[in-house]
């Protein structure tokens, strides 16, 4: 199973990213997926996740609003359009992949299977 991430970079307060996860390994459609990010000294926090059977996604509250995540399970794909960012914005962000069960899809633990990260820097 592997999950590459990319479309980071560094942007200006104000300004979008499109972040991508490429799943490889398993049915994206039997996975839930989540994005999650860490920023420097920080633990890893969740950002947003999308279930299997549902398109109805859940955000951390620093992020309503603003980002949107969506899944293109033909293409084996999972986005993060970030909009609006902040400098507090600024982490490593990784997608991630499993099965976990309602109460755990906000949590690092609930899922097994990890892209490498891509690094969001924004300035101010």
């Amino acid at each position: 199973v592997q999950l590459q991430a990319s479309g980071g970079g560094l942007v200006q307060a104000g300004g979008s990213l499109r972040l991508s996860c490429k799943v490889s390994g398993v049915t994206l459609s039997q996975q839930v997926m989540g994005w999650f990010r860490q920023a420097p000294g920080k633990e890893r926090e969740f950002v947003a996740v999308t279930r299997r059977n549902t398109n109805i996604p859940n955000y951390a509250d620093s992020v309503k609003g603003r980002f949107t995540i969506f899944r293109d399970n033909a293409k084996n794909m999972v986005y993060l359009q970030t909009n609006s960012l902040r400098p507090e914005d600024t982490a490593v962000y990784y997608c991630a992949a499993g099965q976990p069960i309602l109460s755990y899809s906000q949590s690092t633990a609930g899922y097994r299977y990890w892209g490498q990260g891509t690094q969001v820097t924004v300035s101010s």
